[in-house]
């Protein structure tokens, strides 16, 4: 039995794209007292040096740093809600519901959010944006005995991020789900034609490409408060150059900026589509008395 499909996916990448700032700069370094320059030079360093994954380099030197009394993961959710975003969240979670038409209610469509990130889940976890959202895929830490951080349990990077896409296109939202299990077309609840990808830049391509492969939306956001430009650039290159993505809008979530219309009229876009194959398939199940 086929699914319904009439779900649309929202999916958010969180530094730099709900945030202006990272995660671990904001919260957990200030914290601890961590310095920012030397964890970065030192990460750095491990991929430089010894060849170590980005993620895996700075969730090793986070370890280093938190030695001997490591935070527990409860510690760290507390520190997510200290967290900051972007002008309009999370109240535009919840106004993103307005857009849909009550026809599109009567058909059973609505929307669902979902955030993939490679910064730590706990944070997002504890933060404001947490009852907004149906799922948050993050870096996380396992426990030792006494309740403590000790190693890495999941790591998400940006080429790993796709998987969390196919997840969510599969329904297949826990860890112990085998996402490579076969599924047909049909059966999979929010098919990429109904999903949009909210990244900020390079490290969103892998996400960004699968999108536009499997006929899926994607918007390239930046930091119009950066007077570098060079948030700006990193989106302008994705569009004007690498063809990554269509639509490039500044990072204001409030209702009437760029990137709420974008995303409304795209929202509008699937909706409207949902609803026509819906009624296709009701009037063409539909057989007619027979007249006299």
């Amino acid at each position: 039995m086929a699914a319904a499909q009439t779900t649309i996916g929202l999916v958010y990448d969180y530094d730099q794209t709900l945030s202006p700032y990272y995660m671990t700069d904001e919260v957990v370094f200030p914290h601890f007292g961590i310095h920012v320059e030397q964890f970065w030079k030192k990460a750095h360093a491990l991929v430089r040096e010894d060849g170590f994954d980005n993620e895996l380099a700075y969730l090793k030197v986070m370890l280093d740093c938190l030695t001997p009394v490591r935070p527990s993961n409860a510690e760290l959710r507390a520190l997510g809600s200290k967290l900051h975003f972007y002008p309009g969240l999370p109240d535009m979670f919840q106004e993103m519901n307005g857009v849909l038409r009550p026809e599109h209610k009567t058909m059973g469509i609505k929307l669902e959010h979902y955030i993939i990130s490679s910064g730590l889940k706990e944070l997002i976890e504890g933060s404001a944006l947490r009852p907004h959202v149906n799922a948050v895929f993050g870096c996380e830490f396992s426990e030792d005995r006494e309740g403590r951080i000790n190693f890495p349990k999941r790591v998400i990077g940006h080429t790993t991020k796709t998987q969390y896409l196919f997840r969510i296109n599969k329904g297949m939202l826990e860890p112990g789900d085998d996402v490579n299990d076969h599924m047909p077309a049909d059966m999979r609840p929010i098919p990429f034609q109904h999903m949009i990808y909210i990244g900020d830049g390079p490290t969103d391509v892998p996400c960004f490409t699968l999108m536009r492969k499997y006929g899926g939306n994607a918007v390239a956001v930046y930091n119009p408060a950066d007077t570098t430009r060079s948030s700006f650039r990193k989106c302008y290159q994705l569009t004007a150059h690498a063809d990554r993505v269509k639509y490039i809008a500044p990072s204001d979530y409030r209702a009437s900026s760029h990137l709420r219309l974008l995303l409304e009229e795209m929202v509008l876009e699937i909706a409207d589509g949902m609803l026509r194959r819906k009624r296709f398939e009701i009037e063409n199940s539909t057989v007619s008395a027979p007249g006299f």
